[in-house]
Formats: structure tokens, C-alpha cells, sequence
């Protein structure tokens, strides 16, 4: 069984930054992409910023300029760096992983349970 777990969320000025890190852990399964989304009451929730396994990396174009992705591959773990943070971006930020348990097998997601980030003066 795969899990993920976020931390670093927390309280910011606007104009701060705050870094998110997500692990992924378990046993014999490799990760095609981690990323991580975002979701307000009522909302969908929708992609921040992905890295697949190869390094390449997506962003919402909201977040574009501020934000970063990073991944450590050997130790499963992707890092959300967000700067110039704004009311805007306040919201439960959720880690996912896309994994297979070994070639040819299929993907599965697993979802972590969410770290909130408030943006505030």
C-alpha cells in the first residue's frame, strides 16, 4: 500500500513564502508524477503544479513565476515552493501521486489528506 503525506503549510503574510514537502511511502511501487492541487469550499479541485519522473514540470498559470516544484527521486518526495504568496492562493493544498507497482502493471492515485494555507495580514 502507497500513502503520502503533506506538511508545511501554515499562516502567511501576503508576500510571504511557504515551502509544502510530500512524501510517498510503502512498499515496491515506483511514481510516475507527483503534484500538487488545490481546492476552496465549493470548488473543484484543480492542478497547481506536477513533476513527472523524467523532471518535467507543469503549473497552473495562476501560480506561474511564483511557485516551484522540485523532487527528491530517491527518497519519493516532491517540495512546493511558494513565493509572492497572495490571499488568492488560500486553500487546502493536496500532495498526488501517480504510481505503478512495477512496468506494464497500470497507474493508481493516491491522495494525501490535505495541508491548508492561509494567505492574511
Amino acid at each position: 500500500q502507497v500513502q503520502v503525506v503533506e506538511s508545511g503549510g501554515g499562516l502567511v503574510q501576503p508576500g510571504g513564502s511557504l515551502r509544502l514537502s510530500c512524501a510517498a511511502s510503502g512498499s515496491r511501487f515506483s511514481i510516475n508524477a507527483m503534484g500538487w492541487y488545490r481546492q476552496a469550499p465549493g470548488k473543484q479541485r484543480e492542478l497547481v503544479a506536477v513533476i513527472t519522473s523524467s523532471g518535467s514540470t507543469n503549473y497552473a498559470d495562476s501560480v506561474k513565476g511564483r511557485f516551484t516544484i522540485t523532487r527528491d527521486g530517491a527518497e519519493n518526495t516532491v517540495y512546493l515552493q511558494m513565493d509572492s504568496l497572495k490571499p488568492e492562493d488560500t486553500d487546502i493544498y493536496y500532495c498526488n501521486a501517480v504510481a505503478y507497482l512495477r512496468p506494464g502493471s497500470g497507474y493508481f492515485e493516491v491522495w494525501g489528506q490535505g495541508t491548508l494555507v492561509t494567505v492574511s495580514s
